[in-house]
């Protein structure tokens, strides 16, 4: 659809979010995430949108809200949510004001953004939830501790030996659950060779991003005994023909493509290549799952737990549940 050009009012704000305890990942630990918030106005109706950035690019905070204080002047001058897509790269800057966009336009049209999006209306989706990496007892505690029927996200580090002894206690303590593991760009060509029997051997349903970004071809000519996912590997519409015949899947991230206009045609275009599709997310609020949810209805697997790692949440919230995770309208995109 063609967005309505109006002259509107755009507030930019940064907003802190402190998680329970420090997350790792390979090379990174996280202890809080600072949001971009942007909320547009047009004097009667307000949406809202936030962003978290991709700190592998350096799409830090301060990067975000220079990003968006350079397209003020457009925005508040009348341009649209279509003008944006060549206004802004992707990042996070565009996706906290492509979904403002989405939401106002919402509330313009009195019509939810998943209708306005030519979705049906959204079910609830099974998310996985994630364990940061640890040492093996430890992660195999935290599994034990989550939602028996949630999917199980594994975080490997790039420690061969120790990444092996994390995925074989964790399924040692859930022998039924769906396992993925994301080894967040930690391998090379070698290791994932050596890596590759022993997740099949544990029963592991699929290995997220296990090489660096823009090493993709030394998977060339590799037998992928289990599906790769493409995360880092796939950062916007225009990384996605590429995937095929290296990756089986793509993870979808707003903050990576910047936004829901693109996360949904990426979901489109993938289809159509013959590549399975994910949802993920950059950690943040329900603010930032709830434009996820809308893409993740067009998913195979669903990643959108990054709430669950926060010492607070927006209220309303997005609740998990018996595996599942539930977003309504009324958290945003809602048509009043």
């Amino acid at each position: 659809m063609t967005t309505q050009s109006t002259q509107l009012a755009l507030d930019l704000r940064v907003e802190r979010f402190p998680y329970h305890r420090p997350f790792r990942i390979s090379g990174h630990v996280f202890t809080e995430t600072a949001l971009l918030v942007a909320t547009l106005s047009d004097g009667e109706h307000v949406g809202r949108g936030e962003g978290n950035g991709v700190y592998y690019l350096g799409d830090d905070i301060d990067h975000m809200l220079a990003e968006a204080q350079r397209v003020r002047g457009a925005i508040e001058a009348g341009a649209t949510r279509d003008d944006l897509q060549s206004l802004l790269p992707p990042g996070g800057a565009r996706n906290a004001l492509d979904c403002a966009f989405w939401e106002l336009e919402a509330k313009r049209a009195g019509r939810p953004v998943w209708d306005l999006a030519g979705l049906d209306q959204p079910r609830a989706l099974r998310s996985t939830l994630t364990l940061g990496a640890d040492a093996p007892e430890a992660m195999a505690k935290a599994a034990l501790a989550i939602d028996p029927q949630a999917p199980v996200k594994v975080k490997l580090t790039g420690d061969l030996d120790e990444d092996i002894l994390r995925v074989a206690a964790i399924r040692a303590a859930r022998p039924r659950a769906w396992i993925g593991v994301d080894a967040n760009q930690g391998y090379d060509r070698r290791t994932l060779e050596a890596l590759l029997p022993l997740l099949v051997e544990q029963g592991v349903a699929q290995l997220e991003q296990p090489l660096r970004r823009g090493a993709e071809a030394d998977l060339d000519g590799l037998k992928r005994p289990l599906p790769f996912v493409a995360d880092e590997s796939a950062l916007s519409l225009a990384d996605t023909p590429s995937l095929v015949g290296r990756f089986d899947v793509v993870n979808i991230k707003l903050d990576k493509c910047g936004g829901l206009t693109e996360g949904l045609a990426i979901a489109r275009q993938a289809r159509q290549l013959g590549l399975d599709v994910m949802v993920g997310n950059m950690m943040g609020t329900s603010l930032s799952m709830a434009p996820s949810y809308l893409v993740g209805q067009l998913c195979d697997i669903v990643d959108l737990d990054g709430p669950t790692f926060l010492a607070r949440d927006r209220e309303p919230g997005v609740t998990y549940r018996d595996g599942m995770i539930h977003c309504p309208d009324s958290i945003w995109g809602g048509g009043n």
